[in-house]
């Protein structure tokens, strides 16, 4: 009888662990695009900075950050890294980064490469790697990647090359963590392609321009998560996603920085532009053959729009593009759910693929546990296609 109750205990115990996963299983299905990485909101560690690099030889990587309450981001940041060899059918988990966090993934002269802080608010490291993501160098001195000791701020935004030089744009935090983007200061950094750029010396690090509470007629909440953009007269530019409490209205601000690298500046009569999708992160690449600028961001649909917290309005993911930097066409609604309260398609990273864009993005979704803990806490990192996004049709909303 006691074997009779133990095999029948062992049943249950497979019984309602293969229910649980063919629950899981399920409910993933229902999540839109591919799921790269789940992270239950029960699990205390939700998916954050989602970035997506294309390797030389075809193959995709694809990372993302953890944080929460039973994260560990305030004092060793933790990254995964994932690989695909079927141009994101599927995806392979490969490396685990200890002290990495807030980073972007791209190439440089075949060795791959990520960028960010150590920690929440932590010193700003970059790593290389040899062998496509399985191996990472270690930021141990400013000759190994440690560029910058400080509270340094940022997202997965893009590198640009561009005069010979790598261009990233950053935030230097310089008040306490509970200012957030009041207490960042804007900047960029680059370095000479052909240089070292785990050593920090091959950097130069522009000028900061620091929160200035008179900006927008007073309701300038601060500006984060920059973008090292080029303009079609070969001007750099940081251009940032912007936190401001004026109702129902999305702005970017655009920095100049000089030609030597060094200098910033900022007219706040027109550096602030409408831009959809402002109020949360962006990522901002020009294309050649079509000569415009692409995005991918959170639109706010007309039945949202008096929402007063425009940055919690997530539900929505359009592309965009632009001719100038200056007016932006809303091209097409990727993805939309009509919860905002705990559905979110978020802090997107992609690249140009061919004829299309692949872009990762930190989801929170349904799941067989209840759903993510709320849009923020994303439970999902997920891939998308736009298929040749060129062909969509500028300005679909007018």
């Amino acid at each position: 009888m006691k074997q009779i109750a133990i095999l029948l205990f062992f049943s249950i115990g497979i019984f309602l662990v293969s229910k649980t996963s063919s629950a899981q299983s399920n409910a993933a299905t229902k999540v839109p695009g591919i799921v790269i990485d789940y992270s239950p909101a029960s699990s205390g560690k939700y998916i954050g900075s989602p970035s997506i690099c294309i390797l030389p030889n075809g193959d995709y990587i694809a990372s993302h950050d953890f944080f929460g309450p039973k994260g560990s981001e305030r004092t060793r940041a933790i990254t995964w890294i994932f690989s695909s060899h079927d141009k994101g059918k599927n995806w392979k988990h490969i490396a685990e980064i200890n002290g990495q966090f807030w980073s972007n993934l791209f190439v440089v002269k075949n060795d791959l490469y990520i960028l960010g802080t150590y920690k929440e608010y932590g010193n700003l490291v970059i790593r290389k790697s040899t062998d496509n993501g399985l191996s990472w160098s270690e930021p141990e001195n400013n000759q190994t990647g440690l560029l910058r000791e400080g509270r340094y701020h940022t997202a997965p935004t893009p590198t640009v090359l561009h005069n010979g030089r790598i261009w990233r744009s950053i935030e230097h935090a310089t008040g306490p963590s509970s200012q957030w983007a009041r207490s960042f200061a804007a900047l960029t950094i680059s370095a000479p392609i052909e240089s070292d750029l785990l050593n920090t010396t091959s950097w130069t690090f522009s000028s900061e321009k620091l929160f200035d509470s008179t900006y927008l007629n007073g309701q300038f909440g601060g500006w984060l998560e920059g973008n090292a953009v080029v303009d079609k007269k070969g001007n750099m530019l940081d251009i940032l996603r912007v936190a401001t409490s004026t109702e129902g209205k999305e702005y970017a601000a655009i920095i100049h920085v000089s030609p030597n690298e060094k200098e910033s500046s900022f007219n706040p009569e027109t550096g602030f532009i409408s831009f959809p999708g402002g109020s949360k992160k962006f990522s901002i690449r020009y294309d050649k053959k079509s000569d415009r600028y692409w995005t991918v961001g959170n639109y706010i649909p007309k039945e949202y729009s008096d929402i007063k917290n425009t940055g919690s309005v997530r539900n929505t993911l359009a592309l965009y593009s632009s001719k100038d930097l200056i007016a932006w066409d809303v091209n097409k609604i990727l993805l939309q759910n009509p919860d905002v309260k705990k559905h979110g398609f978020q802090y997107i990273d992609w690249q140009f693929a061919g004829k299309d864009i692949v872009f990762v993005s930190r989801t929170a979704f349904d799941d067989a546990e209840g759903g993510a803990r709320n849009y923020h806490d994303a439970n999902y990192l997920t891939f998308h296609r736009v298929k040749k996004f060129r062909r969509t049709k500028n300005n679909i909303l007018n």
